[in-house]
C-alpha cells in the first residue's frame, strides 16, 4: 500500500506464508487434477478410435455383402443358362428356368437393398470423423482376414494398468487425499511478514523526531473457527472415501465389460475359423458337385438352388463374423488403453 495522510507519507508491503505443507498439498492436488484431465482426454480419444473402427468394419461388411450378392447373382444366371441348355435338349423342364429367373430377381433385389445402405453407413462414418455427411467414401478393399489372439489374464492386467478412465479415477483419489491433508493443516495459522516505511513532515514535527521510520511486522491469522475446520476435514475425508469406492466400482465394471467383450471376441473368432476353413469351402464344393449332378440329371434344380443358397448364407455369415471380431477387438483396445497386436493372418478370402 501507498498512502499520504496529512503530514505523513507511508508505504508498505505484506506477504503471507501458509503453514508448512499447505503449498505442497495444493500443488500436489492441482497436479493430480491436471493428470486426471489428461487421462479423461485420452479415454475420449480412444473411445473415438473405437467408434471409427466399429463403423468402418460395418462398412467393410456391407462392401463384402454387396460383392458376394453380385457374385451369387452371376452364379444364378449361369445356372439359368445351364437350365436353358438342358431344356433345349429336353433334359430339363421349363419350371427350372422360371425358378432360376425368380432367384436372379431376388438376388438383384437383395443387392439393391444392400447398395442403398451405403449412403447411411457412409454418413455414420463421416459423422464420427466430423466430415460432411454427404462426403464420398470409396469401398474398402477386401484384404486378408486378421485373427488376433487375446489372453484374458494379460488383458485384465493391461486394463488395470493402462485404462485411462481408471487412471483418471486414481488421480482423483490422489487429489482428494491431498485435499484432506490441506484441510488438516487449516487448523494451523498462516504467518504474514511485512515492512512499512513512514516519512514524517519535518516542518510539523519536533527536531527530535526522525523524518523516516521503517517498521517490520509479523502477523498471524488465528484459526479460531475450529468447528468449521473440522467439518471441512470430515467432508474432505468423505469425498476421498467416495472416490476410492468409485474407483473400485469402475475397475469392476470395466473388467466385467472386458470379460463380455472378450467372450464375444472369442466367439466371433471361433465362428470365423469355422466358416473360413470348413463351411465355406465345403459349400463351394457342394455347389460344384451339385452343378455337375444336375447337368448329369441325377438331382433336380431345387437341390442346385439350395446349394447356391447355402453358399451365399455361409459367405455372408463369415463376413459378419469377421466384422464382429474386429469390432470387439476395437472395443478391447479402448478398454485396455493399448492396441492388442498379437495377430495371426488367415488365408486371403476367395
Amino acid at each position: 500500500f501507498i498512502e499520504k495522510i496529512d503530514t505523513r507519507q507511508q508505504a508498505g508491503i505484506m506477504q503471507e506464508f501458509p503453514w508448512f505443507g499447505k503449498i505442497e498439498a495444493r500443488t500436489d492436488a492441482a497436479t493430480a487434477a491436471v493428470k486426471a484431465a489428461q487421462r479423461r482426454y485420452e479415454a475420449a480419444r480412444l473411445e473415438l478410435f473405437s467408434q471409427v473402427k466399429s463403423v468402418f468394419y460395418e462398412y467393410a461388411y456391407l462392401a463384402a455383402a454387396v460383392r458376394i450378392a453380385g457374385e451369387s447373382g452371376e452364379l444364378m444366371r449361369h445356372f439359368e443358362e445351364v437350365a436353358r441348355a438342358k431344356y433345349i435338349t429336353s433334359t430339363a423342364t421349363h419350371p427350372d428356368i422360371i425358378r432360376a429367373q425368380i432367384q436372379v430377381a431376388e438376388l438383384q433385389d437383395q443387392l439393391a437393398a444392400l447398395e442403398r445402405l451405403r449412403d447411411p453407413t457412409v454418413g455414420r462414418i463421416n459423422a464420427v470423423l466430423n466430415r460432411r455427411t454427404e462426403a464420398p467414401l470409396p469401398w474398402p478393399e477386401a484384404g486378408p482376414m486378421q485373427e488376433v489372439q487375446v489372453d484374458r489374464a494379460r488383458l485384465v492386467a493391461i486394463l488395470r494398468e493402462s485404462n485411462p478412465r481408471l487412471q483418471a479415477a486414481g488421480f482423483d483419489v490422489e487429489r482428494l487425499g491431498r485435499e484432506v491433508d490441506l484441510a488438516k493443516r487449516n487448523f494451523y495459522p498462516d504467518i504474514g511478514i511485512g515492512v512499512e516505511w513512514m516519512d514524517m513532515d519535518s516542518d510539523a514535527m519536533a527536531d527530535s523526531i526522525k523524518n523516516d521510520e521503517v517498521v517490520v511486522g509479523v502477523g498471524l491469522n488465528l484459526p479460531i473457527w475450529r468447528r468449521s475446520y473440522r467439518a471441512a476435514e470430515q467432508q474432505a475425508r468423505a469425498a476421498a472415501r467416495r472416490a476410492r469406492y468409485e474407483r473400485e466400482q469402475l475397475e469392476n465394471d470395466l473388467v466385467a465389460r472386458a470379460e463380455r467383450a472378450l467372450y464375444e471376441f472369442d466367439d466371433s473368432g471361433r465362428r470365423l475359423r469355422l466358416y473360413e476353413t470348413v463351411l465355406v469351402p465345403k459349400a463351394q464344393e457342394l455347389v460344384g458337385a451339385s452343378e455337375a449332378a444336375y447337368t448329369a440329371g441325377t438331382i433336380d434344380f431345387l437341390s442346385l438352388i439350395d446349394a447356391q443358397q447355402t453358399l451365399l448364407q455361409y459367405q455372408l455369415q463369415r463376413e459378419r463374423a469377421y466384422a464382429n471380431h474386429q469390432q470387439r477387438l476395437a472395443e478391447l483396445d479402448a478398454l485396455a488403453g493399448a492396441e492388442l497386436t498379437e495377430s495371426t493372418q488367415s488365408p486371403p478370402r476367395e
